[in-house]
């Protein structure tokens, strides 16, 4: 039992993306500070004096055991061996990002391509750097083949251009000299990180009411013209869904359907629609409705939402639900403490 406890409190603690990347760091810079520790040969490999040989000639000199003037002029296994450990300390410094932007882009929604791309093309651009980096006219030569590649996938948002940009010059940095690659690695998902917890530039909510008022008003107007709606619908939302996404839409969109047509044909001939008020108390609407009604749809026969209502630092969401045959509210309340933990601050059924 306490085997499968520590295994549930890792596996959480994993799914949560800002905890995953910190321990992440912790972890890179433990092992590390460890060799540096242990292994006192690899220290100029690790960091390179000012003034001096960079890290990578360093490299070079210690895989061959001569003077590595220039690409050109060094052993094919020295050479292989400086792109190998650009690449992988490119590698190794993206992934934190990679996470970070999914974690930043989950209300949004994001591409896998482009999560994919953020790991790899650092990757290239450092291989390319331990390339290119003596010789002036292969540079030249390889920018115009770059110039020459258009970029396929359209960015919508300019958050997503920041993170390519960020991963070319983290591949750059990284073909150069990786302490530079792991300050711009750490000090941007620190602000990143910071931005996204504090929820910074959010509207204020004195204006989120107007606006979310105009916009129903906006909705209400064209759903009275159903191909208009439609086609507004469709322009400036479902097109810039996932297809997971859509999946999810179209199974919460016939659960709604089946709701309004029961709701149309009235409850069954001497029977109440619903015969419990639910209250759950919590600070993330969003989180706990996603585990209250995950709840709902496997235990109760039918429900409906009726709103949130705020109340200081936390909101109530609240519920009319009818419960199954041998059911009682305090089993109802039971399962959604347990369930929806730590979400769910209290639940009241009555």
């Amino acid at each position: 039992m306490s085997t499968n406890k520590r295994r549930g409190k890792l596996r959480r603690l994993w799914d949560n993306l800002a905890a995953r990347t910190i321990g992440y760091y912790v972890l890179l810079l433990g092992t590390t500070a460890l060799l540096w520790q242990q292994v006192p040969a690899i220290r100029p490999l690790l960091v390179a004096p000012v003034g001096g040989v960079p890290l990578l000639e360093q490299l070079g000199r210690a895989m061959t055991q001569e003077p590595v003037a220039g690409m050109a002029s060094g052993p094919l296994f020295g050479q292989m061996a400086r792109a190998a450990a650009a690449m992988i300390v490119a590698a190794l410094l993206a992934v934190p990002i990679a996470w970070l932007y999914i974690l930043t882009r989950q209300k949004k929604g994001f591409r896998q391509s482009l999560v994919h791309t953020l790991i790899i093309l650092p990757v290239v651009v450092a291989g390319i750097m331990v390339l290119v980096k003596t010789s002036l006219a292969l540079a030249f030569a390889l920018a115009g083949v770059v110039a020459a590649v258009r970029f396929r996938n359209t960015l919508e948002d300019s958050k997503d251009a920041v993170y390519i940009f960020l991963a070319t010059a983290l591949g750059l940095a990284a073909g150069v000299d990786p302490s530079v690659a792991l300050s711009i690695s750490l000090i941007y998902n620190a602000i990143i990180l910071l931005l996204w917890y504090s929820d910074f530039g959010r509207m204020a909510a004195v204006f989120e009411g107007a606006v979310a008022e105009q916009r129903l008003e906006e909705a209400r107007q064209f759903a009275g013209r159903q191909s208009s709606f439609v086609a507004k619908l469709d322009d400036e939302i479902l097109k810039a869904l996932s297809a997971e996404q859509l999946d999810v839409l179209a199974d919460r969109a016939e659960k709604r359907r089946k709701e309004a047509t029961a709701d149309t044909e009235g409850p069954d001939e001497g029977e109440p629609s619903f015969d419990v008020l639910l209250r759950v108390r919590t600070r993330d609407a969003e989180q706990a409705r996603r585990a209250v009604e995950r709840v709902l749809d496997d235990r109760l026969k039918k429900w409906r939402f009726s709103g949130m209502t705020p109340e200081g630092e936390v909101v109530v969401l609240e519920y009319a639900v009818r419960l199954r045959k041998k059911m009682t509210p305090n089993t109802l309340r039971d399962a959604l403490e347990t369930v929806g933990s730590p979400h769910i601050m209290g639940v009241e059924a009555h």
